[in-house]
């Protein structure tokens, strides 16, 4: 394991406690954090009885958004890379009496995606993922037909006052080497691919450009399982 997922971990680790309070004033306090988890959850076009994936799933903040239209009869499968993560969104499954979430610790890198999953959602996570553009294939792959993948992510600002860029650099620094987030601009890899893999991909810009939601739906047939030899002999 690199640095980068061992500095995540530990991060993680000593915030996990107290994480759903803390979360509340992230990144800034008065950002509509909360306001936008639903518009994700929302973007997902869910359904009772769906499947649902969530990558980086923390504390389980999203759980309750999903389990409101799912049902009991839906499945939620969280998967995060930090146990004391994880060992906070099992209290929170406990405490609420859901049977319908399993947990996975697992680098979602390397997460095996389980096959036909109604949707797949990450928020405020994905760009920390240094192969995002292949967890986002990967999920593609895994999806249902008209399955949704929505992503709920930071970014720089673009084109704004200096004070914006900075916000958008601050929102991660106490998450990431921000030199290196920087240089990377994840949240354009992850745009590249989720426009050429799903249909109807949508791309908005939220608080003056310092996030983004990101969302599609898988085709009947994705670009790597395109025909072959239909082309002129």
């Amino acid at each position: 394991m690199d640095g980068t997922r061992e500095h995540l971990i530990e991060t993680y680790r000593k915030k996990a406690r107290h994480y759903d309070i803390t979360s509340r004033f992230y990144p800034v306090p008065g950002y509509p954090q909360q306001a936008q988890r639903l518009q994700a959850v929302q973007a997902l076009g869910l359904r009772p009885g769906d499947s649902v994936v969530e990558i980086a799933c923390g504390t389980g903040l999203n759980f309750s958004l999903i389990e409101q239209v799912i049902g009991p009869e839906g499945r939620i499968v969280g998967v995060d890379l930090t146990d004391a993560m994880l060992a906070q969104a099992q209290h929170r499954i406990e405490t609420n009496g859901w049977s319908n979430i399993s947990l996975v610790q697992a680098d979602a890198a390397e997460f095996d995606f389980p096959a036909e999953a109604d949707a797949i959602l990450s928020t405020y996570a994905m760009s920390q993922v240094p192969e995002c553009a292949d967890v986002i294939a990967h999920g593609v792959a895994a999806l249902s037909p008209g399955g949704r993948w929505v992503v709920l992510d930071l970014k720089v600002p673009d084109n704004t006052p200096r004070w914006l860029a900075q916000l958008g650099i601050a929102l991660v620094r106490p998450f990431a080497s921000i030199d290196e987030w920087i240089v990377r601009r994840p949240w354009e890899a992850i745009r590249a691919e989720m426009q050429d893999r799903l249909a109807d991909f949508s791309w908005s810009e939220l608080f003056f450009g310092s996030a983004f939601l990101a969302a599609g739906s898988r085709g009947s047939r994705t670009v790597d399982e395109s025909p072959q030899g239909t082309g002129p002999d």
